[in-house]
């Protein structure tokens, strides 16, 4: 009897350890794509005689078909199984990467990135709701989220090296096909190491709330798109988002319990918190990305391939660190470390906008690894913060919320960093307003997520 007793909690402990192995390598495949793609737009447009409208179709079709499918992705995964929405997002995803790969034109290479996307909707909210599920101590959870948040780190590190190996000798079709491998063994193991979980109540599917959330959603990352190029474009993105944003909010108020984004998951204190420091992470740490590159490129100071490689310790950092912070959560609060990871970020950004054309890029190096250090500290947290204080019935969309607010985020961030970049004429003077922008953003989402949490609340029922 006391052998099995003892024997338990460590069986009980691996049999966590593969579930978070499974969900790592999810979240890693559906982020591992992007960065890979990014690097291999040239070659792509080479191949296909693509324009420069086209490519960026190649790139961006992905995230808007992501943040077109989120809400659905979450309230899918809360009402019909986590396990079975994470391994039909799995499935679609290993589908269209294939299809990718095989693709006779650009223009099925894009429907191929749109079906990636949606495939990415289903697997990260599902993944991130899993684990509320199945770590329901808060402790415990913040250290399972920090590992699976690490996992994104390892796929910005791991992009675009295999990108750059890849693509000079087996072509860019191989980009898409080395996911592949990763996604049959992610499909296999939920299978194997996932508990199936659901709402029990059976929430209604509300088609209209969908539509309307979508399409203010799909409206927002259209904007960020076409910012730069397409100035009408962009305006009537925006109203269209405004209108469906309003209707969205008007059908939710008269559904109660049965809607899709419940109203009272915005009065949980924490919740809000974690969205509006997320959407600063990721406002400054995606223009970031986006812009540095192009600033070493544009000035002659770094190829594609050294760029990638000055990126390095932003994402070494992340992956070393971002373990540790659900242990350090526990330690200084989960408030310090959330707003005090995003605060770093935005001192490592200003540290990137003074360094970052010198001769000697060592300023920007320290700059990046800040910036790492402080996303490793925030990201897991954060997504803690979001998923921890809803009831697991919910877990499927305060996931796909979170989400919305990282890739709301992110695109918005690359489209106003990069405005403010060109803004000057690029150059030092661009990359250092641009810096400025972001860092502000950060400063303030901290700030506001710090005042936000200042009194301690209880969890709310929804």
């Amino acid at each position: 009897m006391t052998d099995t007793l003892l024997r338990k909690p460590f069986a009980m402990r691996a049999s966590h350890r593969l579930t978070l192995l499974t969900l790592c390598l999810t979240v890693m495949i559906a982020h591992v794509d992007t960065f890979i793609v990014n690097l291999g737009a040239r070659v792509i447009g080479d191949h296909f005689g693509a324009g420069v409208d086209e490519l960026q179709w190649i790139v961006d079709c992905y995230n808007l078909v992501y943040a077109v499918s989120l809400l659905t992705g979450g309230m899918l995964a809360d009402i019909y199984g986590r396990r079975r929405i994470l391994m039909s997002g799995a499935l679609i995803f290993i589908l269209a990467s294939l299809l990718c790969a095989a693709a006779p034109s650009a223009q099925m290479l894009i429907l191929g990135r749109a079906l990636t996307g949606a495939g990415g909707a289903l697997m990260i909210p599902a993944s991130l709701a899993i684990i509320r599920v199945v770590w329901d101590q808060p402790g415990e959870r913040a250290r399972a989220l920090g590992v699976w948040a690490a996992y994104n780190g390892v796929a910005m590190a791991l992009g675009p090296s295999l990108g750059g190996m890849l693509i000079p000798w087996f072509g860019w079709r191989s980009i898409f096909l080395v996911v592949v491998p990763f996604g049959l063994l992610a499909l296999i193991m939920a299978g194997w190491t996932i508990a199936e979980s659901s709402d029990p109540r059976r929430r209604p599917f509300d088609a209209a709330a969908q539509f309307f959330g979508a399409l203010a959603l799909g409206g927002l990352t259209y904007a960020a798109i076409s910012a730069q190029s397409a100035p009408r474009a962009m305006t009537a993105a925006l109203t269209v988002t405004v209108l469906s944003a309003a209707l969205f909010i008007a059908i939710e108020r008269k559904k109660g319990s049965d809607a899709l984004v419940s109203p009272d998951i915005f009065t949980i204190k924490q919740f809000r918190a974690a969205m509006i420091a997320t959407l600063g992470m990721t406002f400054g740490g995606y223009g970031m990305v986006f812009v540095l590159p192009l600033a070493w490129q544009s000035s002659g100071r770094l190829d594609a391939a050294a760029s990638a490689a000055a990126l390095l310790p932003m994402s070494l950092v992340f992956i070393v660190v971002s373990p540790l912070s659900g242990a350090l959560s526990e330690k200084l609060g989960i408030r310090v470390v959330t707003s005090g990871g995003v605060t770093l970020m935005g001192i490592g950004l200003l540290l990137i906008g003074l360094g970052g054309l010198q001769s000697n890029i060592a300023t920007a190096g320290f700059g990046l690894a800040m910036t790492g250090l402080g996303l490793g500290l925030a990201a897991g947290p954060l997504s803690a913060m979001a998923v921890g204080h809803v009831t697991t019935a919910r877990a499927g969309t305060a996931a796909a919320l979170i989400n919305v607010a990282r890739i709301s985020g992110a695109t918005i961030g690359v489209a106003v960093l990069g405005a403010c970049y060109a803004a000057p004429g690029g150059g030092e003077h661009g990359l250092w307003l641009s810096m400025i922008a972001g860092s502000l953003v950060q400063f303030a989402g901290a700030g506001v997520a710090w005042m936000v949490t200042r009194e301690k609340t209880q969890h709310v029922h929804i």
